[in-house]
């Protein structure tokens, strides 16, 4: 749904009729989607411009418009990307797309389960593409709304905290104030197109509760605002730009002190 909403190839009939539903009931849908990668894209160029070498995605979907081991090796073809998803079909595509890249990788695993990842992260070659003794990247865009409220934490935390200094941390979320900025129905109509379509509810949070999931990381300038708020300067121009009200969508980066 997402790759379609972006204006991908990589997506099947089963996504572009439920991307369909999505804009039906939520017109802005693409918008929102094509803003939230806008600031994906800024976040990881100002991540690898300062260094960071290696970057892990979790709840990749498929590497589609605007991916991160691109915009990442733009800088740096040495920067290694490892791309983590539950669904297999988006993870043979993704190493599809990936082949001939040999710093960049996909895996299927589930993102709620994280101590599964770093156990993998420890042993074996994957060892060899994300070394958790190096600062690292950590990516959550638009993917934690996924996770319930009371399984946050225990979501986050694991890999979070085991990350070390000079680390980042990247999250980009819907924030409660969607409810304010766009009428009841709409809303529901979205919550109920994932419910049906992905088995998934959706769970927005408040600024106060997503600061928490950065933990002991501090947030960079300016902070957690609206996505599309978030540098602008620094990558095209955004599809909210120029609209009456910023993208619903919120986003930080955070970087973990010495």
């Amino acid at each position: 749904m997402y790759d379609f909403l972006l204006g991908g190839v990589h997506n099947f009939e089963a996504d572009r009729e439920a991307a369909r539903q999505l804009l039906r009931a939520f017109p802005d849908a693409a918008d929102i989607a094509r803003s939230n990668r806008l600031f994906l894209a800024r976040a990881v160029y100002t991540l690898a411009e300062a260094g960071i070498q290696q970057f892990l995605d979790l709840g990749s979907g498929i590497p589609t418009q605007g991916n991160v081991h691109e915009i990442a090796q733009a800088i740096d073809p040495a920067i290694r990307v490892l791309y983590v998803d539950i669904d297999p079909v988006a993870v043979v595509a993704s190493n599809h797309i990936l082949t001939g890249n040999p710093t960049c990788r996909a895996i299927e695993a589930d993102l709620t389960r994280p101590q599964l990842i770093l156990d993998a992260l420890t042993s074996g070659d994957l060892a060899t593409v994300i070394d958790v003794n190096q600062p690292t990247a950590l990516l959550y865009c638009s993917v934690l709304q996924l996770v319930p409220h009371e399984a946050i934490e225990s979501v986050v935390a694991p890999i979070r905290d085991r990350l070390v200094p000079g680390s980042a941390l990247v999250i980009s979320h819907p924030g409660t104030a969607v409810t304010d900025e766009y009428d009841e129905s709409s809303v529901s109509s979205v919550a109920e197109v994932y419910r049906t379509k992905a088995a998934a509810e959706i769970v927005m949070r408040s600024d106060a509760q997503l600061a928490t999931l950065f933990g002991e990381f501090e947030l960079v300038e300016p902070g957690l605002v609206s996505v599309n708020k978030w540098r602008p300067e620094l990558g095209e121009p955004d599809p909210y730009a120029a609209a009456t009200m910023p993208s619903p969508m919120r986003g930080g980066v955070a970087i973990l002190p010495a």
